[in-house]
């Protein structure tokens, strides 16, 4: 569909704008826009008008959208009454016609914005309504933070509007931390005690090359490179802690994601804690992120004092433990012995990270003074995308400097 800037406005400004439009163009009322144009117009007006009506930004998204228009430019009859009301088939045929104008970032924000502003949480519990949404990070928060008014005919799909965004997770994050946790505990050292499961292979195959035998095909080594030795199992102790409070959701998605990861390595003992006044141990939950996520319970008060305390008690050797701990820092405890605690911590050797936000965005809201109090203690506090998690990780094991790195990296420590 094509626009001129009158009919831009028209979305912009909403059907009482028409009448004064038409007048300026000299279009008789009502046909300012298309078929597909008034459409897009009431999709919209279900969520952001008054009787039809679309304001605001939502009009300007539906302005910026009309370029692309509906997916192989079908028309759809504009006759359609305002509010979605109870009607869970009908939310989602509207769900699915706002997915054929927008793109899918603009869909999250729409969605978001019916749940709000129209309290549409109980419908998006109806199985056929929630299997038109689209799965984003943010309607995952909203299904963990009401997960216990799932009604059960709707579980199954609940978990799998979850599933299919942990598994794009996965696809951006698992590659990076492997990596991460290889190069940290990188090998590099060899040993002239001999052991097929030390043997360096590519070292070996790249010393005898010069004995290939083109006939046969084969290398034909005259010298073998073995390792120092191989990676001991849980080398490394890494604890995750992850606030529960309801500002926490992205984080907390991308947190037992990342936990999960950790924990099918098998160099790593790795725990995985949720936390608001009181603390959940989700580690026997980690071969399953999808389990993880629905152990949380987003909302509630913040007691970090209290979850550093338990996770202490999963330190045996602080020297090879990793603490990372998600929260934006606004304590409801003791504050004091929260600080004092963090202290033992770093002069024990355990490597602390705070990560004020972990999410797309990476910007943190956050407690400042604790902030500074955390790194004066020596605990780097860092608001973080997903996409950085792999060098922090690595720089941490590896016992570098991470304010250093991540001003490398373009993140701002706090």
């Amino acid at each position: 569909m094509t626009t001129n800037r009158y009919t831009r406005w028209r979305l912009i400004l909403g059907r009482q704008a028409e009448e004064g439009l038409c007048a300026l163009t000299g279009c008789p009322v009502g046909e300012l826009l298309d078929d597909d144009q008034r459409a897009l117009d009431e999709a919209l007006g279900e969520i952001y008008g008054a009787e039809g009506e679309s304001t605001g930004a939502a009009g300007a998204a539906a302005a910026g959208a009309t370029g692309a228009g509906r997916a192989g430019g079908q028309s759809r009859s504009a006759k359609r009454g305002a509010g979605l009301g109870a009607s869970a088939p009908r939310l989602a045929r509207w769900l699915g016609d706002i997915r054929g104008y927008f793109s899918k970032d603009v869909v999250a924000v729409i969605q978001r914005d019916a749940i709000e502003r129209k309290g549409l949480r109980q419908l998006l519990f109806e199985p056929e309504t929630l299997g038109q949404v689209t799965p984003n990070v943010e309607l995952v928060g909203t299904l963990m933070s009401l997960k216990g008014m799932i009604p059960e005919r709707t579980k199954e799909t609940a978990r799998e509007v979850v599933r299919a965004v942990v598994d794009e997770i996965v696809k951006r994050l698992r590659g990076g931390l492997e990596q991460a946790v290889r190069g940290a505990l990188d090998r590099s050292r060899h040993s002239p005690i001999r052991s097929l499961s030390n043997l360096d292979w590519a070292r070996t195959i790249r010393r005898n090359l010069k004995n290939y035998d083109a006939t046969r095909r084969i290398v034909i080594p005259d010298s073998f490179h073995f390792f120092a030795r191989q990676h001991r199992r849980r080398e490394w102790n890494v604890i995750v802690a992850m606030d529960q409070s309801g500002s926490m959701a992205d984080s907390v998605v991308y947190g037992g994601v990342m936990g999960a990861i950790l924990a099918t390595l098998p160099a790593l003992e790795t725990h995985v804690v949720a936390f608001d006044t009181e603390v959940v141990d989700l580690t026997e939950k980690c071969h399953d992120p999808v389990d993880i996520l629905f152990g949380v319970q987003l909302g509630g008060g913040t007691d970090i004092n209290r979850a550093v305390t338990y996770c202490r008690g999963l330190i045996h050797d602080p020297r090879k433990s990793l603490f990372i701990i998600i929260t934006d820092l606004f304590e409801g405890g003791n504050a004091r012995e929260l600080v004092r605690q963090v202290e033992d911590l770093v002069a024990s050797g355990v490597r602390v990270i705070c990560l004020l936000a972990l999410s797309d965005s990476g910007v943190p809201s956050h407690d400042e003074s604790m902030a500074r109090r955390f790194a004066e203690a020596g605990v780097p506090c860092f608001g973080c995308t997903p996409t950085m998690l792999p060098p922090l990780l690595e720089g941490a094991l590896k016992g570098q400097d991470l304010t250093a790195l991540a001003q490398r990296c373009g993140v701002r420590p706090e």
